[in-house]
């Protein structure tokens, strides 16, 4: 299994470097972030400065969307990326939620992202594609070898049939295993329905981890606190799903959209930050679902039923008070023992 750290780009710029240079050191693969151009810095920028102070890291969106960006100006920043340091990139794609809701805009539809997945796809390997209306363009200066994989968040039965049928890669912000076997199964299905080979498509799971000395109910109890936001981010997306398909839908599973009923807004000034006051309607069974806390030894088993799901890489959102511990502790037991 491979690991990612996810953070977002806030200032200083140099500090997100340095926390994905010690992420390299020990032993995680991929550097994400988040992509929102009013509530963070330009991740391209920073990803830049990544790759020069790192050897092997890949780094990519986590996500990225169809509509703040033209989709070739987003191939083209990746394909630069790649062609100055390797193909250490990955295009981390959804409809959108921060970065186009804080903009006035609503999230893009799925056929956009379809559309803009093959575009950057396309053109990150040097191809030609169409950008609309029969403008046919290339990237002339792409050498021979470049290669853009493009992985799609997904968590809605269109999105999840769109993933397996069209995506290199199957991103869930979540952790909880019922609904990682469910998805993933979609996923895989949809995949193999189209006619490609399900094992091709790398499924990435992306949740908060946050490693405790111990499992005493105190420990367990700040832990759940650093980490109940992501129930919130997660109930965005959640929310958009009860209001297309209904509560109690065939459609989604009650175990997602349950939690919900006493959610109340959201203010995205606090997206993805401890102490949200925004996610106080999250319970504490959803945050231990959707999460990795506790030992080490809690975070190996939940990692290992994920990875006997099909999991291929689990990236760590580190947005809490324990960044630098919780990558070291990861290094130094739970990726490890991920090798065995």
């Amino acid at each position: 299994m491979d690991f990612g750290l996810v953070l977002q780009t806030d200032p200083p710029a140099s500090r997100v470097v340095s926390l994905m240079q010690r992420a390299e050191r020990n032993g995680f693969t991929h550097g994400w972030t988040f992509d929102s151009a009013v509530l963070w810095q330009e991740p391209f920028v920073i990803y830049s400065q990544i790759l020069a102070h790192t050897t092997r890291l890949k780094v990519g969106t986590m996500v990225t969307n169809p509509g703040t960006r033209t989709w070739e100006v987003t191939a083209s920043t990746f394909a630069t990326l790649n062609d100055m340091y390797g193909n250490r990139t990955v295009c981390g794609i959804g409809r959108g939620d921060s970065a186009m809701r804080v903009a006035g805009r609503k999230p893009v539809t799925l056929a956009r992202i379809s559309e803009a997945m093959k575009v950057i796809r396309a053109l990150g390997r040097g191809e030609e594609a169409d950008l609309g209306g029969g403008t046919v363009v290339r990237f002339p200066w792409i050498k021979p070898g470049a290669e853009l994989p493009v992985w799609m968040a997904a968590y809605g039965p269109k999105a999840l049939k769109t993933a397996g049928e069209e995506a290199d890669g199957f991103i869930l912000q979540l952790a909880d295993p019922y609904l990682t076997e469910y998805m993933v199964r979609a996923v895989k299905d949809a995949a193999a329905a189209a006619g490609r080979d399900p094992s091709e498509v790398t499924v990435c799971v992306a949740a908060p981890a946050y490693v405790t000395a111990d499992d005493s109910p105190g420990a367990l109890a700040h832990a759940r606190e650093q980490c109940r936001w992501f129930g919130g981010m997660v109930g965005n997306h959640v929310a958009d799903l009860v209001a297309r398909y209904g509560e109690h839908s065939a459609a989604v599973p009650d175990e997602l959209t349950d939690y919900i009923k006493a959610r109340q807004g959201y203010d995205y000034s606090h997206h993805g930050r401890s102490g949200n006051p925004d996610t106080r309607f999250v319970p504490d069974d959803i945050v231990d679902r959707f999460c990795l806390l506790g030992p080490a030894e809690a975070h190996i088993e939940k990692l290992r039923a994920l990875r006997e799901l099909g999991v291929d890489q689990f990236a760590v959102y580190d947005m809490h008070d324990a960044q630098e511990a919780t990558i070291d502790a990861y290094g130094a037991e739970i990726i490890p023992a991920l090798d065995r």
